[in-house]
């Protein structure tokens, strides 16, 4: 497994990282949870990413519990803060310091953890100060619960306003986290310079698409049975944007590549996202062990530019680069 900085910061963060939205609680029981953290560990992710509103805070509590027991030097465990979790009380939402200050407290009791190595805000809250976001997130670096901040999600303008009040606090913010996949590429035109001009690294969320990237899916065909496309409890909605005959049938062309490369098709997708500099790790999903060590195999592989471009060929028609498709509720 190959480290990198995230942004300008001096942590060093797997290129592969952990994330469990979508299962953890919810998609699978806990027994293959486990079993997904423990393929992580072994394959070197060092990196867990997670948030309270998965599954309701019950996957904060299901990480905690697969992650008991290791050397707390030796990981950089992630959380976010913004959407309703609880039973939905006026506060139980966004990014106003009571919101921000219980969440992270209840957060570190269901991670079994002293502090968190970074705290995002999960999306841009326009219904709050932005000063009164930042202070509660510099007031929790200070009580050292977090060691740095980020955010997700947030746009080119949003991550501006951010860094500018983080140099006041002087409050280490280093990081955002977006959708980013050969499919959807909307953070190169903004937000990627701003944030390489501003110190942030992104730590990428979906780069197989959902699946798509995968090659599983066939135009004309139904879903897989058990694939995501078929889970009515979130999976499936997710995913439905990619399910056209034109993305699918395009996303077939990829497999003569990955073959020449030597990769399965989401190591192809996973190594991708990484050839952006900026880009500090990519989020893998599992539901099973062998797909973690799948993805994980695509960290420290180079793609030659005669692949990327013939990447690009492929997908040229289907790609989505409009970064004003970078928006928050």
């Amino acid at each position: 497994m190959e480290h990198r900085r995230l942004g300008r910061s001096g942590l060093n963060v797997s290129e592969i990282s952990y994330g469990n939205w979508l299962t953890h609680g919810s998609q699978v029981e806990e027994d293959a949870a486990q079993a997904c953290v423990r393929a992580a560990l072994d394959a070197g992710i060092t990196t867990f990413d997670t948030a309270d509103v998965y599954a309701n805070t019950k996957a904060e509590s299901v990480l905690g519990r697969a992650l008991k027991g290791q050397r707390r030097e030796g990981l950089e465990i992630f959380t976010k803060v913004f959407w309703p979790t609880g039973p939905g009380g006026p506060n139980d939402k966004g990014l106003g310091r009571k919101h921000v200050m219980e969440s992270a407290h209840a957060s570190l009791q269901r991670l079994g953890t002293d502090y968190l190595d970074l705290y995002q805000a999960h999306r841009f809250d326009r219904s709050t100060p932005l000063e009164e976001t930042m202070l509660a997130f510099a007031d929790l670096v200070r009580q050292g619960k977090v060691l740095y901040i980020g955010v997700s999600e947030w746009t080119a303008d949003q991550i501006t306003r951010g860094a500018a009040l983080a140099r006041e606090l002087n409050v280490p913010f280093i990081s955002n986290q977006p959708q980013y996949s050969m499919l959807w590429r909307v953070i190169e035109k903004q937000v990627v310079p701003t944030s390489e001009r501003e110190g942030l690294g992104q730590v990428v969320w979906s780069p197989i698409a959902q699946g798509v990237l995968t090659g599983k899916y066939a135009p004309g065909a139904e879903p897989p049975a058990g694939s995501r496309a078929t889970d009515e409890t979130g999976g499936k909605n997710m995913i439905s944007r990619w399910l056209r005959d034109d993305v699918l049938t395009a996303v077939q062309q990829l497999k003569p590549l990955a073959e020449q490369a030597g990769l399965s098709m989401a190591q192809l997708a996973v190594a991708w996202v990484l050839q952006n500099s900026n880009v500090a790790s990519a989020i893998i999903g599992a539901s099973r062990p062998e797909q973690v060590v799948d993805n994980a195999a695509a960290a420290g592989r180079k793609l030659d530019a005669d692949l990327l471009k013939a990447i690009d060929g492929v997908l040229a028609d289907v790609v989505v680069t409009d970064p004003s498709l970078t928006v928050s509720p």
